[in-house]
Order: structure tokens, then sequence, then C-alpha cells
């Protein structure tokens, strides 16, 4: 059992929006995925259905039933996610919501045993959008060269786009050209992506699904696991490709995000520093 106080589940569970038996804005699958990824835990396993089957139920139960170094590892990971969507979708971090996540970072930490520095947090976030990645090339991918033309151009669009304050287009490029990338990369080293331990698979089968089946979550995930992909580049990653799902108008319509040239930006930054990475590893 997990030594956190019910004083400290009250902020917790206020920062990741556990209100109505919600986690944040994750999805079940989604949830599932992001514990299994970073803790190698299934989540809708049984033993987590004590309280009820929500999500929010389920993450009180893992408190519950996990140790201080397990819990304490989730609930700094959450709170990076939290931090990376405010920051990619360019929204304000209220008061309230800066002392929550301070809060909740110390709270993480002391289940970890290390010191609270709110501020070290901040400037790795700062760090790795500051980054110089200006000289991205996909040569070096070892990519078919019928799709590298196809990606330059979008490439060259994406940097229009930024030109032009085309904010959204950036977005959905960026999700575009990094899908297009990761599928070439894993074509490219089939074996060892189709052996990898968090590779999807068939259910009944057990045998890894096509590549027309995974989704960019699977070949990001799966290519952080193989070390392809930094940590940073990939929660960013996933940022990125949540973002490309607003190319459906009533998507970005209920999600109210309305991308500001800053966000596309940081997109950008993304798909470099995805690049890059890829590119050590080719």
């Amino acid at each position: 059992m997990a030594e956190i106080k019910e004083s400290e589940k009250l902020i917790l569970e206020k920062i990741f929006k556990m209100e109505g038996g919600y986690v944040l804005e994750l999805s079940n699958s989604k949830l599932q995925q992001f514990i299994h990824n970073n803790l190698n835990i299934d989540i809708y396993s049984e033993k987590y259905s004590i309280y009820g089957d929500s999500k929010a139920k389920r993450v009180r139960a893992f408190w519950h039933l996990e140790n201080n170094q397990i819990v304490g590892k989730f609930v700094i990971e959450l709170l990076d996610y939290w931090k990376t969507e405010k920051i990619l979708k360019g929204k304000s971090i209220t008061d309230n919501e800066n002392l929550l996540f301070t809060e909740s970072l110390k709270i993480g930490n002391r289940l970890l045993g290390k010191t609270n520095n709110p501020k070290d947090f901040i400037e790795n976030i700062d760090s790795f959008l500051n980054k110089d990645f200006e000289n991205v090339s996909l040569e070096r991918l070892n990519l078919d060269s019928s799709i590298i033309g196809i990606l330059d151009s979008r490439i060259q669009e994406i940097k229009k786009a930024i030109k032009y304050k085309s904010a959204l287009s950036c977005v959905i490029l960026s999700g575009s050209v990094l899908e297009g990338i990761l599928l070439g990369f894993a074509s490219s080293k089939m074996k060892e992506y189709n052996q990898c331990d968090i590779s999807p698979k068939n259910r009944e089968t057990q045998k890894v699904l096509p590549y027309n089946q995974w989704s960019l979550s699977n070949f990001i995930d799966v290519s952080h696991r193989l070390g392809y992909l930094g940590l940073d580049v990939k929660k960013y990653s996933h940022s990125l490709r949540d973002f490309r799902n607003y190319i459906h108008p009533y998507e970005q319509m209920v999600s109210k995000f309305n991308p500001d040239i800053e966000t596309a930006k940081i997109s950008w930054q993304v798909l470099k520093a995805a690049i890059t990475d890829l590119s050590k590893n080719a």
C-alpha cells in the first residue's frame, strides 16, 4: 500500500480531474496504455476493480494496492503528461493549478524518496523546447525512396504554415509526417519491431498485428521501448498524436482546441526532435 494521506489524495484527485470517475481526459484504452507503457501494469485486471470499474476508482485501487515506488512514478508521469498537454495546447496555468501541481509533485517525489524542486521540472521542459534541431534530414533514416519525396514536401508545407501563421495546418501536418516517418522506420527494422514485448498483438492468436493495424501511439511506444526515441520525445509525440485527431472538425469543437502559432512551433519542434533521435539509430 502506498503511503498517501487522505489530504494528499484530495490534491491528486483534483489535479487529475477524477470527479465523476474520470482521469484527466484519458479514455479507458488510453489510461490502460499509459499505465502499461510506464509501469508494465494492466489497470483493467480484476485486482483493480475492488472499488468499482470507473477509471478513477481503478486508480484509487491502484494507489491502495501498489507500493510507494510504483505509485510515485505514476504520479510523476501523469503530472508530466498534464503539463505537456497544457504547454502544447497553449493553455495558461492558473495560480490554483500551479499550486496543485507543486503539491502533487511533492507527493510523487516523496513516494519515490526524492527531494522536491519544481523549478527543475519546468526547466527540463523548457530545455527540450529550446533545443536546436534546425539541421534535420530524412536522408539518414533509410526510408523507402518513394515516400521521402512526399514527406519532404509536407515538411516544406509545415515551414510555410509557420511562416504564414497557419497554426492548425502545421499541427495536423506535423502529426501526419511523424506517423509516416515512424511507419517507414519500423518497416526498415521489421524484426526488432515485431519482437518487441509491447508490440500490439491479436488477442486470440497472440501474433503481432500487421503495421496497417498499428496506431500512431503503438509506433511511438515501441520506438521508445527499442531505444529509438528518447523519453522526452516520446511524451511530446503522444501529445502531437492527439492533436492530429483535430483534423476532424467535431473533435476540435468538443475539445475546444484552437492552436496558436506557438503551439504550431512546438509541434514542429517535436517532429524535428523525433527525426533527430531516429537518425541516430537508423
